[in-house]
């Protein structure tokens, strides 16, 4: 399996539908974990009698734990077989996703998130790795937008069964659903994933530390570092409280909210692949530019809803999250190309590490602006949050704007 495929036949091979089926999976349980503690935040306050701030750090307690972990594996990323180095952290996210089905205190619950995250942030840089080293670049756009589909299935499957099963059994089954799935796409990865080790033959760095240094010193690779950031910030900055929001400010029921995120992730489905096919046909930066303002925009109108009716809801959060998603495959599409081959599996896995801090950041960050005086009280200063993430999307404009220009006069010489 070449490392940098170079056919110009641009149509999926039957192995590659199915790598691209098994890895959409993959992300799907990956995002429904990490998601899935926003719309179930509302339970899991009153539950376990847990304040905002403390809800803030278990959202980013499973971040920074997956963005040591990415930082720690990544000089070794390149080293190894992908296919080997996925089954390993596929288990070790079960497991940890395991302990949080069996958590009964907010301290047995962040300690089982922590855990996840380690294993969480490796298995996610792995993916995205594995993709471009078995699609050439002109189907990265496509494959993005399949893979990232994960985002849409989560919300239109994982999350309101999720939350169904949050309130009418308990917020233990979510997490054990999780494992089910999980434990069936290891299985598939074990007898379905070739070997993906082509890689091998272009190591130049015999010690693992080096390799991680020279990755972290290419100034080319460090604005890519930057995009990706930021490109995090403001995409999930709004996520952890938005369920609270809609709850105590708009007041829609926590029944309601599965139908919100139904259509939600139905959109997300539909204008993720649309995107992806589009980032593989015109210029990837002008879409995320159009993707971002778009968002920018809907970020604006959304931290200042009233109350109101469903339906109402209902499109405001389908317009937005399919902004604030469509910008990620041109985003991702365009990151997979920075790297050499041989450098592919650390820069993702820094790349990863980066973009979990961000998240974690940006959940502290959105816990310290937004207030809540009681767990029954609306949600304050969240149009001030609002404002914070427009301004980020605003710079991450400008980083990828960098990336792109770099990539061109590489194309260029």
């Amino acid at each position: 399996m070449n490392q940098e495929p170079q056919q110009l036949n641009t149509s999926f091979t039957p192995y590659q539908k199915m790598v691209v089926l098994i890895l959409a999976l993959l992300q799907f349980v990956i995002v429904l974990d990490f998601m899935i503690i926003a719309p179930i935040g509302d339970v899991l306050m009153k539950t376990l009698n847990i304040s905002t701030e403390q809800f803030g750090l278990v959202v980013s307690a499973y971040a920074f734990s997956a963005a040591i972990s990415g930082l720690a594996i990544a000089g070794f990323a390149d080293r190894y077989d992908r296919k080997k180095m996925l089954l390993v952290f596929v288990a070790g996210f079960t497991a940890g996703t395991v302990f949080c089905g069996m958590s009964n205190t907010y301290t047995q619950l962040l300690a089982a998130r922590i855990i996840t995250g380690i294993f969480a942030g490796v298995t996610s840089s792995t993916l995205l790795t594995i993709v471009a080293d078995v699609f050439a670049a002109k189907m990265r756009g496509r494959v993005m937008g399949i893979v990232q589909m994960g985002f849409g299935l989560s919300q239109v499957l994982g999350i309101p069964l999720g939350i169904f099963l949050a309130t009418r059994l308990h917020w233990h089954s979510t997490f054990m659903f999780i494992v089910a799935l999980t434990v069936l796409i290891l299985i598939a990865i074990a007898y379905g994933f070739k070997p993906i080790n082509e890689h091998l033959k272009h190591q130049r760095d015999k010690n693992a530390f080096v390799h991680l240094w020279h990755t972290l010193q290419n100034k080319q690779y460090q604005t890519g570092f930057m995009a990706t950031t930021f490109l995090t910030i403001g995409g999930f900055m709004l996520m952890p409280f938005s369920s609270i929001f809609l709850v105590n400010n708009v007041q829609i029921t926590n029944e309601q909210l599965s139908i919100v995120f139904l259509f939600t992730g139905l959109s997300s489905l539909v204008v993720m692949p649309l995107i992806g096919r589009l980032s593989d046909k015109f210029d990837r930066f002008q879409i995320f530019k159009f993707a971002s303002i778009v968002a920018a925009i809907m970020v604006v109108l959304y931290t200042h809803l009233p109350v109101m009716p469903l339906w109402s809801v209902i499109i405001f959060n389908m317009v937005l999250f399919a902004s604030i998603m469509g910008r990620m495959s041109p985003a991702m599409a365009l990151n997979s190309m920075v790297a050499k081959p041989e450098d592919r599996g650390a820069y993702m896995s820094i790349s990863a590490s980066l973009q979990q801090t961000a998240g974690g950041l940006s959940a502290i960050l959105a816990g310290l602006i937004v207030h809540q005086a009681s767990e029954t009280s609306p949600i304050e200063h969240f149009d001030v949050l609002g404002y914070v993430a427009v301004t980020i999307f605003i710079f991450c404009i400008y980083l990828v704007s960098r990336v792109d220009v770099s990539l061109k006069q590489r194309a260029a010489h």
